[in-house]
């Protein structure tokens, strides 16, 4: 007995990220829709029977109309493939699930069902005839129990090839120990040795990652990036059972990147390696990438590399200083105003900025930015 599928969650569709600009996030939005294009073909070629989204296919259950239909559509550009849809703590199965929304039902393709109850659901495959699915799909943002738990507690040892559908976070990997929603690592283990349960598909951590020592209880990831904490993103994985034997596949489907580059600046050499730095990126136009910057720099250093910064923007999805994390001062010195001859009201107004820059001024910044327009006026930046 045999069968073959493609486990995958967390497609959170309809997301927005604060820090793109609006044709970025239109090219961010674009990936995701296209990433489920993506897994269709994939499961197609990889001769897998269904597709199991385990939780978070959408962003909220308040998405916008078009982002359902366009998700939609992708599915059903591969009918051959049965795409399981588990609702997640983004999507909960409430009174106003996406799922139940008359968008959804009515262009809703036959190839895609959602797993709204918990319980079994036996799928019809080619290569096995007793294969069952347990959903454990989320009715609210907050359990009260471990779904996942209930749902194998609930299911008896026998022939069936049996999979969980799960979401929400293992124990082991949560320091909250407190949460009563968290999914028990030893029940599961429990499940998996005594024969009922083959493998425990799980969304909700966006990094691939296998969990406890059986090889049968995995993480997909996200299929598409989302966050720059997050370890192993933009990945499924194709999953094969068969007469006790489990293989699973991972496969990259991604195409978007996050990046955090940290630099100590004290001058030009720095500014060279920052800027190496950026240009040594690949496929920049999907690279979001914070900057995490401090040191002392002179006022001229400090205009080159905001020259810098300012052009490599353009060619970015998104490129920022993190500015929680950065504490770059800038300390103007002769060198930088003596070659301009400044004298008079401009050479009173300049020391004063200089005083207000680099002393205890409650706003450092802004004589910061005086002097570095100051600077350019004069002819510094030429």
């Amino acid at each position: 007995m045999m069968v073959r599928f493609l486990h995958t969650a967390d497609w959170q569709l309809g997301m927005t990220r604060h820090f793109l600009d609006t044709e970025a996030q239109a090219r961010f939005s674009q990936a995701r829709i296209d990433a489920v294009e993506t897994i269709g073909r994939l499961a197609v070629e990889q001769k897998c029977t269904f597709v199991l989204v385990c939780g978070d296919v959408f962003e909220t259950n308040h998405v916008e109309r078009r982002v359902i239909v366009r998700a939609l559509e992708a599915m059903g550009k591969t009918p051959e493939v049965t795409f399981f849809l588990l609702p997640g703590n983004h999507d909960p199965v409430n009174a106003s699930s996406v799922f139940t929304s008359t968008t959804f039902t009515e262009r809703c393709p036959d190839n895609v069902r959602v797993l709204a109850e918990p319980g079994t659901v036996d799928v019809t495959t080619d290569g096995a005839a007793n294969v069952r699915l347990l959903p454990a799909p989320w009715t609210s943002k907050r359990p009260i129990e471990d779904l996942v738990g209930k749902v194998i507690a609930e299911t008896p040892a026998d022939d069936a090839m049996t999979i969980v559908v799960g979401h929400g976070s293992v124990d082991v990997l949560d320091p909250d120990t407190k949460k009563v929603e968290l999914i028990r690592l030893a029940d599961l283990e429990a499940a998996i040795t005594d024969g009922r349960v083959q493998y425990v598909a799980l969304g909700d951590r966006h990094s691939t990652t296998s969990v406890g020592t059986t090889g049968r209880i995995w993480y997909s990831g996200a299929p598409e990036p989302t966050d720059y904490r997050e370890t192993d993103p933009g990945n499924v994985l194709v999953v094969e059972l068969e007469d006790g034997a489990i293989n699973v596949e991972q496969h990259r489907v991604g195409m978007w990147n996050f990046h955090t580059l940290e630099f100590d600046l004290r001058g030009a050499d720095d500014i060279d390696r920052l800027s190496s730095a950026l240009a040594a990126i690949d496929n920049k136009a999907v690279a979001i990438t914070q900057l995490k910057l401090v040191g002392q720099l002179s006022l001229g250093d400090k205009l080159r590399l905001d020259s810098i910064l300012a052009a490599e923007s353009d060619t970015f999805g998104s490129l920022n200083t993190w500015e929680r994390h950065s504490d770059l001062v800038v300390l103007p010195g002769d060198n930088d105003f003596t070659p301009l001859g400044l004298s008079g009201f401009a050479r009173d107004a300049l020391d004063e900025l200089v005083n207000r820059a680099g002393g205890d001024d409650t706003e450092p910044a802004t004589a910061q930015d005086a002097l570095g327009l100051l600077y350019r006026l004069a002819g510094g930046g030429a």
